[in-house]
């Protein structure tokens, strides 16, 4: 039988706190979410004076980045670039820049969904979190 690695609540701990630490070094208010790889939340934070619809976005974000195995930036671009039908595909919310997946020995075993700046910015909170995890 097959086996594969999993996010356990230790790594969970230290993507949160990497990506916590790369939004306040940079004086953004964002909500950051992490996910198993079903999209399941494991960890939600809502950093101070983040807007309150972001706990609804990083979520989703970071939901359809675990379940499409890819950044959610590609959706975001697919639909920018005139596929507009792409936006009736199921259990696909999060179609903005933010959501990241988090790739262990090839293996998609969780996402990290960020939001509350510039998408870019977003992707580079949710980056930094899982760079964590080699270190």
């Amino acid at each position: 039988m097959p086996s594969k690695p999993y996010l356990n609540f230790a790594d969970v701990q230290k993507i949160a706190a990497a990506a916590q630490a790369e939004a306040l070094a940079n004086n953004w208010a964002v909500t950051i979410a992490i996910c198993d790889d079903g999209g399941h939340l494991l960890s939600l934070q809502r950093l101070d004076g983040a807007a309150p619809l972001s706990s609804h976005i990083a979520p989703s974000k970071a939901k359809t980045a675990a379940l499409g195995r890819r950044e959610s930036k590609v959706y975001e671009d697919i639909i920018n670039n005139g596929r507009t039908a792409f936006l009736t595909v199921p259990f696909v919310e999060g179609m903005l820049e933010g959501g990241v997946p988090v790739i262990v020995d090839g293996h998609v075993i969780g996402a990290v969904g960020v939001s509350g700046v510039k998408s870019d910015q977003d992707a580079q909170i949710a980056k930094a979190g899982i760079a964590a995890l080699a270190q």
